[in-house]
Parts: C-alpha cells; sequence; structure tokens
C-alpha cells in the first residue's frame, strides 16, 4: 500500500527520486521497482505498480468495446501508458510527454493513493489542496458522498 506525501525535485534530464517508502512496497512485490505510469484524469500523472496495471488492464478488457467512455479511458489513460524502473539510484525517468501533462518541471510531490500513487507538480498539488480546504461546501459534499459510499 502507497500512503503518504513526499516531495523530490525533478532534474533536467526528466528524473525525480522514487521515496524510499514507496521503493520499500514495490520491493514486497517485485524487484527492481517498476511502474506503469500514465496521464492522470486531473493534471498528474498516476503510477501503478506492474501488477495492479495488469489488473487494472484486465477489468477493462473485460468492458463492452464499443462504450464510447470505455473507448475515451483506453485512448486517454491506456495509450500513455509507459513502463519505467527505478535506477540504482531510485530515480525514475517521466517521460515528456507525461511531464508535460502534469506541469512537472522542478518540484515534485508523490502521494501515495493505496494501491497505486499520483506524481503532480508541487504547486498544482499545494494548489488543489487549497482548493479543497478553501471550499467548505466541496468538502461537506465530499463527505456526504463518501458516507453514502459506506466510508
Amino acid at each position: 500500500m502507497f500512503r503518504g506525501r513526499y516531495e523530490h525535485a525533478v532534474d533536467k534530464k526528466g528524473r525525480t527520486s522514487l521515496p524510499a517508502r514507496f521503493r520499500d512496497a514495490l520491493a514486497e512485490d517485485e524487484a527492481p521497482a517498476r511502474l506503469v505510469l500514465t496521464n492522470g484524469l486531473e493534471r498528474c500523472v498516476v503510477a501503478y505498480p506492474e501488477a495492479e496495471w495488469r489488473a487494472f488492464e484486465e477489468r477493462l478488457a473485460a468492458l463492452p468495446q464499443f462504450d464510447q467512455q470505455v473507448t475515451r479511458l483506453r485512448r486517454y489513460y491506456v495509450s500513455a501508458a509507459v513502463e519505467v524502473e527505478a535506477d540504482k539510484m531510485g530515480r525514475v525517468l517521466v517521460p515528456a510527454t507525461l511531464r508535460k501533462h502534469a506541469g512537472l518541471e522542478r518540484g515534485a510531490t508523490w502521494a501515495g493513493m493505496g494501491r497505486h500513487v499520483e506524481l503532480w507538480a508541487t504547486e498544482r498539488f499545494e494548489a488543489e489542496q487549497a482548493r479543497l480546504l478553501g471550499d467548505e461546501g466541496q468538502r461537506l459534499a465530499m463527505a456526504k458522498h463518501l458516507a453514502e459510499l459506506g466510508l
């Protein structure tokens, strides 16, 4: 499981360090640390361990082939997916297309999301957090919806 937030730099080559706790979580399943990165539905990069990504692709393959929303998800999410491996220093290279999508230039925030991780430009992550915290109506609506889901 991935939890917590970690800030790291993005170097000129587009590499950023995978947090040690996330490397440890990946090492339980596979070595070396391998991830599948793709566009997030928000302006971030989403990172899955390979096994989680394969399970997602299997669920997606079982959905109706000609459903327009499924096709759009495949086109947006699956076509952007790339496999990456952490180097000996624990860094991963985020491809230019994904860096552009997320606005990753200097600072990166890794946000644990349970079975996957989000990688945000630190400024965007902080702005998103401030937006959520600053909108009481949105927080209450989220709490209500989560309660309806049983959380």
